[in-house]
């Protein structure tokens, strides 16, 4: 079961003029590190402690981040939705039919990760990730929204 969306990842060539752009249109400074696991390196920014938005630039020509960019150019490269099981979470798209890149979960930066094929979803590259450091079972902006609103999924 999807419970937030966990983070946004946009691709970028040049990490250092994209973080001090998003630094300027967000108002806040990024945290930058290294994110060898995933061959990036990361500028995150942290929105309201509810969704991060990740700047991934590419550690070398063989990192997916940079074939990304090669096809593609700059812009979103994937949206992260956080699960509360990973393996239960993979079981479940791929019971629905929808194609996975990973058939068992990984070691991401910030958790257990898995990703589903952008064929099965209109082109957009999904991550599913299982937080290391789990929030508390507190319900998000949105799902309190889902809920007043008797929104069904």
């Amino acid at each position: 079961m999807i419970k937030r969306v966990h983070h946004i990842g946009i691709a970028v060539k040049n990490l250092k003029e994209s973080a001090a752009l998003f630094e300027m249109l967000l108002g806040i400074k990024a945290e930058i590190h290294s994110a060898p696991c995933q061959r990036v390196t990361e500028a995150c920014f942290k929105l309201g402690g509810e969704v991060e938005i990740d700047l991934l630039e590419p550690m070398g020509e063989d990192s997916t981040v940079a074939k990304f960019l090669e096809k593609r150019g700059e812009g979103l490269h994937h949206i992260a939705l956080e699960v509360e099981d990973i393996n239960a979470g993979l079981k479940e798209m791929e019971h629905k039919g929808i194609q996975l890149i990973d058939k068992a979960p990984r070691e991401g930066v910030a958790g257990q990760i898995g990703f589903l094929h952008p064929k099965s979803a209109n082109g957009v590259l999904i991550e599913l990730i299982e937080p290391k450091d789990k929030k508390d079972n507190t319900p998000s902006h949105a799902s309190q929204f889902i809920k007043k609103f008797n929104i069904k999924d």
